[in-house]
């Protein structure tokens, strides 16, 4: 009867781990790239959405500074023919005017969703979202400055708008940004881009 001789194993053999270890460590390592890969974008775009916002914000309080010291309420000024009028007025409601009685709820939805809008930053992962998202919170804070530090009281104050054109109700830069906004969210939204970046596919 003949024996059979083990073959030793080779150094590459003997120095290779086993399969189940190897897998796991490079899972491992796989995961920590794509988190630090992540993150570092995700970072970015709060940034961008913070300096979209105060961009806006910081616009929208001197355009009104400047709209109340330059011009008087009832005498509007041409700018582009009939197109664009700067007109002064203080609007106590919300878009057009409305809700006029309930100044402090406006007041409060507009807080609510400042805030909301900085609690989802933490997870945006695209441009267009940042940007969206810092339109909206420029504009909403803009207006709530108004209503909380204006005349007459906090919480009640009227908001300054003075931007006019052609059959629409007369405006500011903040309802210009919130505007904005909601039409980037609807784009992108169309588009299929999610708040972190991921692209939805359509099924077949």
């Amino acid at each position: 009867m003949q024996r059979t001789r083990r073959t030793p194993l080779s150094e590459e053999q003997a120095s290779t781990p086993p399969a189940d270890v190897t897998a796991e460590d490079s899972t491992e390592s796989a995961d920590a790239e794509s988190a630090g890969s992540v993150s570092r974008p995700r970072h970015r775009m709060v940034v961008l959405f913070a300096l979209v916002g105060l961009v806006v914000l910081g616009l929208d309080q001197l355009t009104k500074v400047l709209a109340l010291q330059h011009l008087t309420p009832g005498e509007p000024v041409n700018v582009v023919g009939s197109l664009l009028k700067f007109n002064l007025i203080r609007n106590p409601g919300a878009a057009f005017s409305l809700g006029t009685s309930y100044t402090p709820v406006i007041s409060a939805i507009q807080i609510v969703v400042a805030v909301g809008v900085v609690w989802l930053s933490r997870r945006l992962g695209s441009i267009g979202w940042a940007i969206a998202f810092g339109f909206l919170f420029g504009g909403a804070v803009g207006n709530i400055t108004d209503r909380i530090f204006r005349e007459p009281s906090p919480f009640h104050g009227h908001v300054v708008d003075f931007l006019q054109t052609p059959h629409w109700a007369i405006f500011n830069v903040a309802d210009m940004a919130v505007t904005s906004a909601a039409l980037l969210l609807v784009i992108q939204t169309l588009r299929g881009v999610k708040l972190d970046g991921t692209k939805e596919v359509a099924k077949k």
